[in-house]
């Protein structure tokens, strides 16, 4: 009889074992399919983590070279950055809640010995060993993964926030770093000039054609200038720490002074923008997929409320009958059940029911705040876009131009002791103001058009801003000659 019924019992358990033999730390597999329900329609499932298990061949190595485009800093900050896998890995977490979802229970294996045998006419019953398996409700795994799935797909447009998020603070530290570096260029261009006003005004003061409240005052300029620059240079490494923090490298990874970035300019209106919001921006589409789940989940405790099903199966072990010349000494029976769940406790599942659709009322009040949010930031992202537009081309077609041409007036005016060398210092000043200012108004169309295309979701239409990207001081002159009146 031991025999029989340890042979029974290892039989029925091992169907549980060989279904379970995996663990979760096996080696890690491609994504089941499940997860294209994870994933929603028309988006994009490639996977950006740097934890892919095919990584492609340029990938594992992904560096910035020398002379790296905007684009390729901010490739690099996707791949690297720890906010995006953070998100990454939330999705992932999310997708693996679809095929707990939509299992059955685990079916439950019984044992039980007869402290006092029971003698039947066929034998002494001595143990029973059965399985049972419980049935939800038609529809209630089902409803279950459905909602499972929604979840999962709010989680993947976390994770495209996540990439505009950080792609917008990559692009708008590039235009901060290029905006300094531009600043620096333009004030040693101005340093020079200066400087070469000052031996000017020196040589004239030795042949006492200068005054020495001239000379005062040009050192002074110089002074303030060289101060401006030191100021400048010093506030670089602050910016390239910020950079490198976006890139997920060291604070001090060195960054090359970079050169212009391409200036872009927004085709289409604030309230077209708005409308391709509520299309595309990943925070809203993510609050309707939760709208969307709260739906289901109030089917799901609904469904929760109807009854369960269990239907199982067990096997006694009977010993041979005292009178062994029975027909059916020692068969062992098999018996047959059936049972069913009876929800008379109707209050929690009512009460489900109500929590489910408080939720998404919850929700759906939450996706119209943000939807305003996101329609206010629009406006605002786009008259600072719009107004840095206008302020560039303000400088660059007019203000620079006329005020390189009063330098050049200023100079000749000089030359000929008809102005005033504190008129040529004030022109000077001015073409320097100027000339950073267009500097100043370019990152900030630049960093509009990044804040733009994260609230937006996508990419917005834009044209080529058109204007000169740099002003080269050094043409509006090239100093006066030494010992010319």
């Amino acid at each position: 009889m031991a025999v029989r019924f340890i042979a029974c019992a290892v039989g029925i358990t091992a169907v549980g074992v060989v279904g379970g033999c995996s663990t979760p730390f096996d080696p890690p597999r491609d994504l089941p399919p499940s997860f294209a329900r994870s994933v929603p329609p028309h988006a994009d499932s490639s996977s950006r983590s740097v934890y892919r298990s095919n990584p492609g061949p340029d990938e594992g190595t992904l560096k910035l070279a020398p002379g790296a485009s905007a684009d390729e800093f901010v490739r690099f900050a996707l791949y690297h950055s720890p906010r995006v896998e953070a998100a990454y890995q939330k999705w992932i977490a999310a997708a693996e809640r679809l095929p707990q979802a939509r299992s059955l229970p685990d079916p439950r294996l019984n044992f039980g010995f007869f402290l006092d045998e029971v003698e039947t006419r066929t034998g002494a019953q001595q143990a029973r060993v059965g399985v049972s398996q419980s049935l939800p409700w038609p529809g209630l795994l089902g409803a279950r993964e459905d909602a499972a799935s929604m979840a999962a797909r709010a989680a993947w447009r976390q994770f495209e926030a996540a990439r505009l998020e950080v792609t917008e603070r990559v692009v708008s530290t590039l235009h901060e770093v290029a905006y300094l570096d531009a600043a620096v260029r333009i004030t040693g261009e101005n340093l020079e000039l200066l400087r070469s006003f000052e031996e000017v005004v020196r040589a004239r003061y030795r042949v006492g054609a200068g005054s020495h409240p001239e000379l005062i005052r040009v050192q002074v300029e110089l002074g303030q200038l060289e101060d401006r620059l030191a100021q400048l240079v010093a506030l670089r490494p602050t910016y390239v720490a910020d950079l490198n923090a976006a890139l997920n490298r060291p604070t001090d990874a060195p960054v090359p002074t970079l050169g212009p970035l391409p200036g872009r300019v927004v085709s289409i209106d604030g309230p077209a923008l708005s409308e391709i919001a509520r299309q595309s921006n990943p925070v809203l589409l993510a609050l309707d997929e939760r709208i969307e789940e709260q739906r289901i989940r109030g089917e799901v405790a609904r469904k929760e409320g109807l009854p369960d099903f269990t239907v199982g199966l067990d096997y006694i072990v009977t010993d041979e009958a005292m009178n062994s010349s029975s027909s059916e000494s020692g068969d062992d029976p098999i018996f047959l059940s059936f049972g069913i769940k009876v929800p008379i406790w109707r209050d929690k599942y009512d009460a489900g029911v109500r929590e489910a659709f408080a939720r998404r009322l919850a929700v759906s009040h939450e996706r119209t705040d943000e939807a305003n949010r996101v329609t206010a930031a629009i406006q605002r992202a786009w008259f600072e876009h719009a107004d840095a537009d206008r302020r560039a081309r303000l400088f660059e077609t007019t203000l620079i131009p006329k005020a390189e041409e009063s330098l050049r007036a200023s100079l000749a005016g000089f030359r000929s002791d008809e102005a005033s060398f504190l008129d040529l210092l004030d022109t000077e000043r001015t073409l320097l103001e100027f000339a950073v200012a267009a500097e100043r108004a370019k990152a900030d169309r630049g960093q509009a058009l990044a804040r733009l295309n994260r609230l937006v979701g996508e990419s917005v239409p834009t044209r080529s801003a058109g204007a000169a990207e740099h002003t080269d001081l050094q043409d509006a002159g090239d100093g006066p000659d030494e010992g010319t009146p």
